[in-house]
């Protein structure tokens, strides 16, 4: 029920009591004091600006809050089931909820998680931890290869790729706001950089998916004189090609047609209420070789800023393939994000979401490793997305190979989403993910975008404080032996132990038993589809 419905019928109630106790009975006149005051909360839900459910939904909002604060149960069963349909622990919904609203979140009684079972992780403190300054900056990465000439110092947690039309106007706003207020870069998404990108004046990270959305021809192609108007942009500090999401690798990007506004159909160059679906594939590009030479074109259109792709791990003979690229024309992306099959904020078919792509862990170790071996890794950074949310989840991944971190979900729910997973059916009861101005203008932007820095400063204080107890003084110091993982009741073993990890140049000198194939075969002219025969 949206405010002005629920504010009408209680004045319709209210009337009718007043009626009541003036013709019937002064009983009525109890019932008129209850309306008012439900009157009452109704104007004050409708004009208060820090809960987005109370401003779409007045008075029957309070339910939810309500049932929450009864049991601390229930409170997590919402967390739990709303996010995507799978538990997490406590840092995880403190970490985004608590410190998105600057709550602390020291939490009683000890872990929740059982330590003894198959699979718990743990990272191993030092007996000697260091103690970091409290005035130091945060860490910060430089991002730009030896072919770039105006290289970004990003930092270790950013907002992840969003498209406007996928989510709100507010939204996007927010979000850009709290990235401008905490210096940390937003990630525009496949849908085009906006004036909403640009009004807080966020560091951007702008996105350039198959629709080449914001760039595009009358015909859907590229447009180099477009891109390089944008990308000259002050607030562009990074471009990035996207070649596959985890939410659903090998499919294009999909906005529904109650969702393409005219707003959104100017700012994508497509039809207005008609479902906007990407190619699965691009047309700038169709071998590895001609891969890196786009990227280096936009490298250069951009003017020497950094330029790299985001992919969902598939075949690793692919991925060689584009490293044998990047070898025979010299020339390398300045970075490379990995995006995880269990990562993905909006709709997508349920099959890809179980069953297509390659998850975090393993598609960050095989990127790692594969421009390790191919001596490249000093030249290219690494950043990743799927489901990082805490700054555990920030040193894990370091550890495992990446230089810096992205996060999506995470920063949807700073922004007020409690996951009610209608992000496709353009019904957002938050205004996040939706188009519905009505349902929009709950989400307020100046409260929401000081929540979305908080919530990433604390995440990043954390995870500086961990890599602290680890003995770590930068995140260069990380490594896979720093992360441990239960194998059985009996056996505990690092990263360093579960996984093989090349040494720089191997792959050119002399390629181990279980990558030789793949090498041998990694066509810098041909991308093999997985189904060959033997490969990965």
């Amino acid at each position: 029920m949206f405010p002005l419905g629920m504010v009408s019928g209680l004045v319709v109630v209210t009337a009718a009591a007043v009626a009541g106790a003036v013709w019937a009975s002064p009983g009525w006149w109890a019932a008129v004091a209850v309306a008012v005051a439900l009157l009452a909360l109704a104007g004050r839900d409708i004009t208060q600006r820090q809960h987005a459910i109370l401003r779409n939904y007045p008075v029957a909002g309070h339910l939810r809050f309500l049932l929450e604060r009864i049991r601390p149960e229930i409170q997590q069963y919402f967390i739990e089931r709303n996010f995507d349909g799978r538990p997490f622990d406590r840092d995880v919904r403190t970490s985004i909820y608590e410190r998105a609203k600057g709550i602390h979140s020291d939490q009683a009684f000890g872990t929740e998680r059982d330590v003894n079972a198959v699979g718990y992780e743990f990272l191993p403190h030092s007996t000697a931890p260091l103690d970091p300054a409290s005035d130091a900056p945060p860490p910060r990465i430089r991002v730009g290869g030896p072919d770039c000439t105006q290289p970004y110092d990003i930092a270790l947690l950013n907002i992840s790729a969003m498209s406007f039309g996928s989510l709100s106007a507010n939204a996007v706003l927010a979000m850009n706001r709290g990235a401008a207020a905490g210096g940390f870069a937003h990630d525009t998404g496949e849908g085009g950089l906006t004036e909403h990108h640009l009004r807080h004046g966020a560091d951007l990270v702008w996105e350039i998916g198959s629709g080449y959305f914001g760039t595009r021809t009358p015909d859907g192609d590229f447009d180099p004189t477009r891109f390089k108007d944008v990308a000259a942009l002050p607030s562009v500090r990074m471009v990035e090609l996207k070649l596959s999401q985890g939410a659903k690798p090998g499919l294009g990007g999909i906005l529904p047609a109650r969702k393409v506004t005219a707003e959104i159909a100017a700012a994508r160059g497509v039809p207005a209420g008609v479902t906007c679906v990407s190619p699965p594939g691009h047309r700038v590009f169709a071998t590895p070789r001609e891969l890196v030479l786009f990227v280096a074109r936009m490298r250069e259109l951009a003017g020497g800023k950094p330029a790299g792709f985001k992919l969902c791990v598939g075949s690793r003979r692919e991925l060689l393939a584009i490293c044998r690229a990047m070898l025979a024309e010299g020339v390398t992306p300045d970075f490379i994000v990995v995006d995880g099959a269990e990562g993905g904020t909006g709709a997508a078919p349920l099959e890809y979401e179980d069953h297509v792509g390659t998850p975090l862990t393993e598609g960050l170790i095989t990127v790692h490793n594969a421009l390790v071996g191919v001596g490249l890794r000093d030249r290219i950074r690494i950043g990743v997305s799927g489901k990082v949310a805490t700054g555990v989840d920030i040193v894990k991944r370091l550890a495992q190979g990446a230089d810096y971190t992205n996060a999506a979900r995470a920063m949807m729910m700073a922004v007020g989403c409690i996951q009610a997973q209608r992000c496709h059916t353009n019904t957002c009861p938050t205004g996040v993910a939706t188009q519905d101005p009505r349902r929009a203008r709950a989400l307020d932007v100046a409260d929401k975008g000081e929540r979305v820095r908080h919530y990433q400063q604390a995440t990043v204080a954390t995870a500086v404080q961990v890599m602290a107890s680890l003995g770590c003084a930068a995140p260069g110091e990380l490594g896979p032996a720093m992360l441990m993982r239960r194998l059985s009741h009996t056996d505990t073993r690092s990263y360093a132990e579960l996984y093989s990890w090349l040494e720089p140049g191997e792959l050119l000198a002399e390629p181990p038993a279980d990558w030789a194939a793949d090498w041998t075969a990694a066509d810098p002219d041909r991308f093999r589809p997985s189904t060959v025969s033997g490969s990965r």
